[in-house]
């Protein structure tokens, strides 16, 4: 059956993040849990971020601005965490997203730092009862997650404006909102119809990660082939499939040197439709990032409603056995 976009939560949850964004900024609350967070990763060597999934973009967008504070950070899957641990230190702190409070190696990591007594910290939905937590948002009620990313992205932003990164400033933070709002209303992707086969979304440095993210709503909400490529890793071999039934879209946001452009165009040459899409925000890279993740999930939703696709329940069958999704939590081989 057909969805109108109005009818899904997937609709009604992008288009709460400008709010939600701004709540963030302003609760006391959430500045105290901030703050707190801030504090306590100053003291450490080293900070892990850990995430699955879409946290684990998260991860990788908090790790770079936390580097950007001058810190020693990494992102790393939860399941590698867990399994194939890095060597962590002692004197090291651990940051873990999960936005449910459900997910088996985010929780069995999470709980292998507090073993270990590391400095951790939670970024989580609100409502949990988990200590040393900076909360965001209510559970999401689809399960293509979009203000869960959005928010847990802003919380990293807040702490590595906290712990001194030049870019992620205060007034730059309240910038946000309105740029994401800006996303939502235009978001550049309008013209781009369904591929014919696979949808490549490729960028620079922090956009690379957007990709990936903006891929994978695409193939959660509208179940689109899509694909998230770093630009450099496109050329290097990954575009070697792509045909005229597919679709690069090319994320422009940087370019400093040409090199997007310089993919988009050997695209266009080799007979693919090709979209640009910049992030015209006046945002630091970083912070740019939330905006551009915006656009995306509407070029997800906008899928989902004309394939009539339910962008809200996106695990179904034998992908959705609750063992499967057991394996790796604290108690069950964790």
């Amino acid at each position: 059956m057909a969805q109108h976009a109005g009818n899904t939560n997937l609709e009604r949850q992008i288009r709460s993040q400008p709010d939600e964004l701004d709540r963030m900024l302003a609760d006391p609350t959430v500045r105290q849990q901030v703050h707190v967070a801030a504090e306590g990763l100053h003291r450490v060597r080293r900070i892990w971020v850990v995430g699955t999934g879409t946290s684990q973009h998260a991860a990788h967008l908090g790790a770079a601005m936390l580097q950007e504070a001058g810190r020693s950070a990494h992102a790393v899957s939860s399941m590698q965490f867990v399994r194939n641990a890095p060597i962590v230190g002692p004197h090291d702190g651990v940051v873990v997203i999960t936005h449910t409070g459900e997910t088996a190696y985010a929780l069995a990591a999470r709980a292998l730092a507090f073993q270990a007594g590391l400095q951790t910290f939670t970024i989580c939905r609100r409502g949990l009862s988990l200590n040393d937590v900076v909360e965001t948002v209510d559970k999401e009620t689809s399960e293509t997650y979009t203000v869960s990313y959005t928010t847990a992205v802003m919380v990293l932003a807040m702490i590595a404006g906290q712990m001194g990164a030049d870019t992620i400033t205060s007034d730059k933070l309240a910038l946000v909102p309105g740029s994401v709002r800006n996303a939502i209303e235009s978001s550049g992707t309008q013209g781009i119809p369904l591929p014919g086969r696979i949808l490549s979304i490729a960028g620079a440095g922090p956009s690379a990660i957007t990709a990936r993210e903006g891929a994978l709503k695409v193939r959660e909400a509208a179940r689109v082939l899509a694909e998230g490529n770093d630009i450099e890793f496109l050329l290097h071999g990954n575009a070697v499939p792509l045909t005229s039934q597919d679709h690069l879209l090319v994320l422009t946001t940087p370019d400093e040197d040409g090199f997007v452009e310089g993919v988009a165009r050997a695209g266009e040459a080799e007979g693919m439709p090709v979209t640009r899409l910049p992030e015209p925000s006046p945002l630091p890279l970083l912070l740019a990032q939330i905006p551009l993740t915006a656009r995306l999930q509407m070029l997800a939703l906008r899928f989902a409603v004309e394939r009539g696709q339910d962008p809200d329940t996106v695990i179904l069958g034998h992908w959705n056995d609750p063992g499967l999704w057991s394996i790796g939590a604290p108690g069950n081989g964790g």
